[in-house]
């Protein structure tokens, strides 16, 4: 019987500093079009209606509701396969969002998910979401199809939270799908605060509710990103076009943990950091976020990969 069992993010216990787990170049994680999927690649595929509950004042799909398509196909993807029993743990290190035509209500959400690399340890999943939009009395006017394009960093880990090596069956299924079999982690945020007196505006609280832990006591990937959405208010002009957003986790966030909110706001990039307090009572970095503007030949690679006719094998949910 399989138990699909996906945690939420977090960072393994004592992985933070292995030199073999991370590399950094801190780079301005723009970055060019998310890898393409290997020709004649499997793929898992899964369908979800857009609800009101998913969509902002304007109906425009948020971030952390895209962050709750990613959770439920890598659940509905785990059900499919024999992953469950052989390697049921994952978390997820970094997600990446291309925001390259969004997604609003009402829309049926098209969700496609492979292996774009891997290493014994971890792999990047990659997962295409696409809509043709619908029109409503609340939302009469056409609008173009929907494309977002993801990868998450996704450790693989034993039941006690450990980096482990992915079963042989689980490599087989996985590597069948990419060429690339010797990934490496490489940290696309700046990992370092600023001090307070050099952020764009005075720190502020955000305020979690029980409602945002799942029930291994870790803070729901989406929660993280209705953060994000409540400080994109003040930024709309990085969200009213293409636009990437990177979140990378770096401790784990429990129940009953105050987080402060650090912000740098740059000509084309918002730098966001979730602060939680140190055992010795100085901020510690929770979690990274980049949110970037895209230019349009930023995009154009993205929107030709998003156009090509879909001919590969699936397995539909």
């Amino acid at each position: 019987m399989s138990y699909p069992i996906v945690t939420t993010a977090c960072e393994p216990a004592d992985t933070a500093n292995r030199g073999h787990l991370l590399t950094r170049d801190n780079s301005q994680a723009t970055g060019t079009a998310l890898p393409e999927r290997k020709d004649g690649a499997r793929f898992f595929e899964a369908t979800y209606r857009v609800r009101t509950g998913d969509v902002d004042q304007d109906m425009r799909v948020r971030l952390d509701a895209v962050a709750r398509y990613l959770q439920d196909i890598a659940n509905d993807n785990i059900e499919a396969t024999d992953l469950g029993d052989s390697d049921p743990f994952w978390i997820v290190r970094r997600t990446v969002v291309d925001v390259i035509e969004p997604i609003s209500w009402p829309a049926t959400v098209t969700a496609q998910r492979w292996c774009g690399s891997l290493s014994t340890r971890w792999t990047n999943m990659r997962v295409r979401l696409t809509a043709e939009h619908e029109t409503n009395r609340f939302n009469p006017e056409p609008r173009e199809s929907g494309l977002i394009e993801t990868e998450a960093f996704w450790i693989n880990v034993n039941d006690q939270g450990m980096p482990s090596r992915i079963s042989d069956d689980a490599f087989e299924l996985l590597s069948s799908m990419t060429d690339e079999h010797r990934l490496r982690w490489k940290s696309m945020n700046p990992e370092k605060a600023p001090d307070a007196e050099g952020a764009s505006a005075d720190d502020r609280e955000h305020v979690l509710r029980s409602t945002d832990f799942d029930p291994f006591k870790h803070l729901n990937n989406a929660a993280y990103l209705e953060a994000v959405e409540d400080e994109l208010v003040e930024h709309l002009d990085l969200i009213d076009g293409p636009h990437r957003l990177v979140i990378e986790y770096l401790r784990p966030i429990v129940p009953g943990t105050p987080i402060t909110l650090r912000r740098v706001r740059e000509p084309q990039r918002l730098l966001l950091w979730m602060l939680i307090p140190g055992d010795d009572g100085e901020h510690q970095v929770a979690a990274t976020v980049s949110v970037t503007k895209r230019s349009a030949d930023q995009v154009a690679g993205d929107q030709e990969v998003g156009g090509q006719a879909v001919a590969d094998e699936s397995v539909t949910a």
